[in-house]
């Protein structure tokens, strides 16, 4: 059975971390998109975790209204606070 994905947001760097294992400094990583990062494990080269950088930027349209992170994305309507 295949361990299940986690998914972490970090608020201030704006970053979506998604892991089958926790990150180890021996894992490499890879480039795969613009702002798509991989960490792979070395002895099999299978990827165990992804980070998209600048995650609510990439998430969200042009024409859509500006968004400071998840919290506010996934809010109830009227809810979200903005400043």
């Amino acid at each position: 059975m295949e361990a299940p994905l986690r998914f972490e947001y970090d608020d201030e760097g704006d970053i979506l971390y998604i892991n089958k294992v926790s990150p180890y400094p021996e894992q490499e990583t890879d480039q795969l998109e613009y702002n798509v990062l991989a960490r792979r494990n070395p002895r099999t080269g299978a990827i165990e975790n992804l980070e998209i950088l600048f995650f609510t930027r990439w998430l969200l349209k042009q024409d859509q209204p500006e968004v400071r992170g998840l919290r506010e994305l996934f809010a109830e309507p009227g809810t979200a606070t903005r400043g």
